[in-house]
């Protein structure tokens, strides 16, 4: 059965849902993204990832800025939906956009719910410590996702994870969940599963400053950071004044006075413990490993890191 739906999703980690329900035969009756935003050096507006995508598939796609005016919210409803899908939108849905579809609105949220509900969860479950995240397919309610979760898929997360690995492995398994979550809903085969009341924390966005490295930090926490902030907005510290973006890391042997350098391949002793840095990237300079790094920025034992 081919359902009418609106997407509702703005950055790269929608693209693969929006795909699959195109390739389901889903009839996608909107788009709707966050406006243009100027981007790079012109400062030129630039689509988001799914506003270009949606696009290039010829589909409408509307920006508005708010949905709380009876404007939009008329626009909505007269779309006559079966359901509306958000992907990390990034707008908040009044009651009167929840209520217009006729199967409801439905959320892909990157995280296991109750724990990590808001705007970053990736990134907050790696520089938690989290042994493991997920994705899951929650009706959406008034609530900051609050509402009741249809399906999940779980993933461990590995010493070697990023945000950008976990972000990937979440969209495209987010994707696939989504798709059997619909057959099922149209099949009347749809569990769903009120939110434990235990156990909620909220993923706050991340805020620039939060990204400077603070050595006397316990090794794994530093850790933890510096690859929750990888790729972006990625955690820095300053070598001999220039600041330096550290993508990769892994806990490593061995003390030192906090930001003091090891060895020659880049173990820095922490508050607690230290770490190893894996993948850095000199500002203004593209991301090397950490043995290409040397060549050009040479860093002895002893070296202190700001």
């Amino acid at each position: 059965m081919t359902l009418r739906l609106a997407f509702m999703g703005s950055p790269d980690f929608a693209l693969p849902s929006l795909a699959a329900l195109i390739e389901a035969g889903h009839d996608i009756a909107c788009v709707y993204s966050q406006p243009p935003r100027p981007a790079g050096r012109g400062k030129q507006e630039r689509p988001t990832p799914v506003h270009a995508f949606a696009t290039s598939r010829g589909l409408e796609v509307r920006t508005p800025k708010s949905l709380r005016n009876a404007e939009a919210q008329a626009a909505f409803a007269a779309l006559n939906l079966d359901a509306a899908i958000v992907v990390a939108y990034g707008l908040i849905l009044p009651k009167p956009i929840l209520d217009a579809p006729r199967m409801g609105c439905f959320n892909l949220h990157g995280s296991l719910l109750p724990r990590w509900r808001g705007a970053a969860p990736i990134q907050r479950a790696i520089m938690a410590g989290d042994a493991k995240t997920g994705v899951q397919v929650m009706r959406m309610e008034e609530g900051l996702d609050t509402g009741p979760v249809l399906a999940a898929y779980e993933t461990p997360i590995t010493p070697d994870d990023t945000t950008g690995t976990l972000h990937d492995r979440l969209a495209q398994n987010g994707a696939i969940l989504l798709i059997d979550t619909l057959a099922r809903l149209e099949r009347g085969k749809a569990r769903e599963t009120p939110q434990p009341q235990e156990g909620v924390t909220y993923a706050n966005k991340i805020t620039p400053s939060e990204a400077r490295i603070d050595w006397s930090a316990p090794a794994r926490e530093i850790d933890g950071k510096i690859r929750g902030l990888s790729p972006y907005p990625g955690a820095w510290f300053e070598l001999n004044g220039v600041r330096v973006k550290a993508l990769g890391s892994r806990i490593a042997s061995g003390a030192a006075p906090p930001g003091t350098v090891l060895d020659d391949q880049l173990t820095i002793g922490c508050g607690e413990g230290a770490v190893r840095l894996t993948r850095l990237q000199r500002e203004g300079r593209g991301a090397l490993n950490a043995m290409e790094f040397l060549r050009g920025n040479p860093v002895t034992a002893g070296g202190r890191l700001g």
